[in-house]
């Protein structure tokens, strides 16, 4: 760790892996439900808990990607944060914000649009919060020494993150355009900006882990963020079945669809081609270890099954079916999840000075998470082709053919009992690293600093 300010981070690394647990406390009540066992009801309802499971999902993530700038802006900017109480504040205010509409999920009080349930209220304090986020990220970047293609990738992702959030907060009285603009927040979000946020976050990582010239690196940043736009914004439109838009949005979505896995499969060689090159043998196999499942997992989860069911003939079948529960899961984890998690092991033994990351608890933790949320791939599968041709080849009564592919979500259990302890022995070496301290502050010669006990 080089400026003090970068220990901001933890905060929100320690939020993150809070909210995380609960997430899959909730996706435990949802596959225990879907098995008949659905004790906690008049607790918590399944709409309720499928609300609380997603909303966690997006709030842990983008508390991830906060925690990941203001340890790397930093870093590539040679300047310490422009405020530090700024971004304590904006901690709390982000925390409260959560709790407060986790609270109201489970009192109905959220909008009932997939993604985006948060209370109108609260999208307002959330907006406010991520402008005082991007106002100290920017104003950092503007008085730094350094001014890299990697930081600019980054906080252009993150902008384009809270721009993308205003089209879900205006309101429509038909449904129809409600849905076509939810989707611009939903889809251009994952499929689109967050790759940019992931792309940078990927490029630092690769740049610190391997040794490969920066130059280089940034230069596959620019390849990445054309095939990200080309295919992403276009390819919206593979979401656009059964609401009543025009049907050239069904050709248009799918055309560009096919080419979204271009984006990571670019990644992914890219990826692995600088840790070929690279000639530094890092210390933190586990950071490294994070950095390529990201690239590599998120090419089979985003892209290829992306593909395997969004083109128009297929998902005229599997819409709205757990087919989507498969590729989102797989996409969500290998894309996202896992690049928080990749930076957080790269940052936390450089913040605390404790050098405890190449052990067998992380070890376990990254097999044991990447093996069960595999599995729960193939359980989601076996489930939502089983789905697909009872409801949709058969016509069977959708609850009669939830009842039939019950056995499916015990092996979805047992699956996630296995992810839920690698993430759990994740989270144990989380907490062993303790807290950051100014003991741990080197003059930017991160590398050799880990190489000495």
């Amino acid at each position: 760790m080089k400026f003090k300010s970068q220990k901001v981070a933890y905060y929100f690394f320690a939020l993150s892996m809070l909210l995380f647990t609960l997430q899959i406390v909730y996706g435990f009540i949802m596959g225990f439900a879907h098995m008949g066992f659905d004790g906690l009801h008049d607790l918590v309802p399944f709409n309720a808990a499928t609300a609380t499971h997603k909303n966690l999902l997006v709030v842990w993530l983008l508390s991830g990607f906060m925690g990941a700038a203001y340890y790397i802006i930093p870093d590539e900017s040679d300047t310490e944060l422009f405020s530090v109480p700024l971004a304590l504040v904006q901690f709390y205010s982000f925390a409260i914000v959560g709790v407060v509409a986790v609270i109201g999920f489970h009192i109905g009080w959220f909008e009932g649009r997939k993604f985006l349930e948060i209370p109108r209220p609260l999208d307002y304090l959330v907006a406010i919060n991520v402008i005082v986020f991007l106002i100290n990220i920017v104003l950092t970047i503007f008085k730094g020494k350094k001014h890299s293609t990697t930081s600019w990738v980054l906080t252009a992702g993150l902008i384009f993150v809270a721009l993308l959030y205003l089209p879900g907060m205006v309101w429509f009285d038909n449904h129809t355009v409600d849905s076509f603009f939810r989707w611009w927040v939903v889809h251009l979000w994952v499929e689109g900006v967050w790759e940019l946020v992931m792309g940078g976050i990927l490029a630092y990582l690769l740049i610190k882990l391997t040794g490969v010239d920066r130059e280089v690196i940034e230069k596959w940043l620019y390849v990445i963020i054309g095939l990200t736009f080309l295919s992403g914004i276009l390819g919206t439109g593979h979401h656009y079945y059964f609401i009543g838009v025009p049907k050239y949005w069904l050709i248009i979505g799918g055309i560009f669809s096919a080419l979204e896995p271009l984006a990571f499969l670019a990644m992914t060689l890219f990826a692995i081609k600088m840790y070929n090159k690279g000639n530094k043998k890092h210390p933190n196999k586990l950071a490294l270890y994070w950095t390529l499942s990201t690239a590599i997992v998120a090419f089979l989860g985003a892209g290829l099954l992306g593909l395997a069911h969004t083109l128009p003939g297929v998902n005229l079948y599997t819409h709205g079916t757990l087919v989507t529960a498969m590729h989102g899961h797989l996409a969500f984890w290998g894309a996202y999840a896992s690049i928080v998690l990749a930076i957080i092991s790269y940052a936390m033994p450089l913040m605390t000075g404790r050098k405890i990351f190449d052990n067998n608890i992380g070890h376990l933790a990254f097999w044991l998470s990447n093996i069960g949320m595999i599995a729960m791939t193939a359980a989601f599968a076996a489930a939502g082709i089983a789905q697909v041709y009872l409801e949709r080849i058969t016509g069977l009564d959708f609850m009669v053919s939830q009842i039939e592919i019950q056995p499916h979500f015990f092996v979805l259990i047992l699956a996630a009992t296995l992810f839920s302890t690698g993430v759990a022995l994740y989270i144990v070496n989380f907490i062993k690293f303790g807290l950051p301290n100014d003991e741990a502050l080197t003059d930017g010669e991160e590398f050799k600093a880990l190489q000495t006990n």
